[in-house]
């Protein structure tokens, strides 16, 4: 999963030397505007320019800037190729569906949706295909989804523009900022975190997502009676996130004896998934409920 700010353009690798006899035309790059060649009907990618952004209307590489605090991440940024239909998406639907985190303003969900339906926060989605799947099926409810990996902000788009799904919204950025800066108390119906980066060595485990300073965080937003529903394949991180969860005042087990829950319906199987239960791994769901608490701190604002 990633929550947080893109990271730089990598420099695209030096292009094969050419084998004699053949004829090697660069292959365009999905975002890049082609611009007229020399012979007739031919076209060729136009570089583009120091600072000319990816997708001009799309999601911004880095929305907020440096006009927050820097601190550990619990992402590892990924860059790989976006596909013609992904960067088709990105630029056609942004503008409509999608959200940079710049952490500026407050959000007005209802305007955000069009609709005062219930709103749950999803963070770190992938290539989107889960969450589409959860959005059809449930269309009363609003899903704001986050990540920072374009090709899957592109698909998820794609995917919800080809499903007719009006409730998903794309944010692009660092969920810690959209949650402590954009928005108010009690204003998330749920939060879902499925797969996220597990840290698996010791020394990075800080930069789990799932700690108690960002439990603080997320009780403030969600309404009494959300659910936080939180799943990996990774068991040292299930047993981590079970004991912060139900260390927690802010919430409490939806399983009358504790543990781990089943595989809610409502959660698809991912290819992720299959895979992983394919190698022998053990997935486990967490469902906490959020109750109400009294004279409960606030989070700090941002920098």
């Amino acid at each position: 999963m990633s929550d947080s700010r893109n990271a730089p353009e990598t420099p695209r690798p030096a292009a094969p030397a050419p084998v004699a006899g053949e004829h090697h035309s660069p292959a365009p790059v999905a975002g890049e505007r082609l611009a007229p060649g020399p012979g007739a009907g031919a076209s060729f990618p136009r570089a583009r320019g120091k600072g000319e952004p990816r997708f001009p209307d799309g999601p911004q590489a880095d929305p907020a800037g440096s006009h927050f605090e820097r601190r550990i991440r619990s992402f590892q940024p990924r860059r790989s190729r976006v596909t013609a239909g992904q960067a088709d998406a990105l630029q056609r639907l942004w503008p409509k569906w999608g959200l940079d985190i710049d952490g500026q303003r407050v959000l007005d969900l209802a305007e955000l949706f069009g609709n005062t339906g219930p709103v749950v926060l999803e963070i770190g989605f992938g290539m989107g295909e889960a969450t589409a799947q959860m959005a059809a099926a449930d269309p009363g409810t609003n899903i704001l989804a986050v990540d920072v990996h374009t090709p899957g902000q592109g698909n998820l788009l794609n995917l919800a523009d080809q499903a007719g799904l009006s409730n998903v919204r794309v944010g692009n950025g660092d969920a810690i900022i959209l949650l402590r800066e954009m928005l108010v108390p009690d204003s998330l119906d749920g939060l879902r975190v499925y797969f996220p980066d597990p840290w698996p060595k010791k020394r990075h485990h800080k930069r789990r997502l799932i700690q108690p300073e960002f439990l603080d965080l997320a009780a403030s937003r969600i309404r009494p009676g959300g659910i936080v529903h939180c799943a990996t394949d990774w068991e040292p991180y299930a047993e981590q996130m079970l004991e912060v969860l139900t260390a927690h005042p802010g919430f409490e087990n939806t399983q009358p004896g504790g543990g781990f829950a089943p595989r809610p319906g409502f959660r698809p199987l991912t290819r992720f998934e299959g895979q992983g239960l394919d190698k022998g791994h053990v997935v486990n769901d967490l469902l906490f409920r959020r109750v109400q608490q009294h004279n409960q701190p606030q989070p700090p604002t941002g920098a």
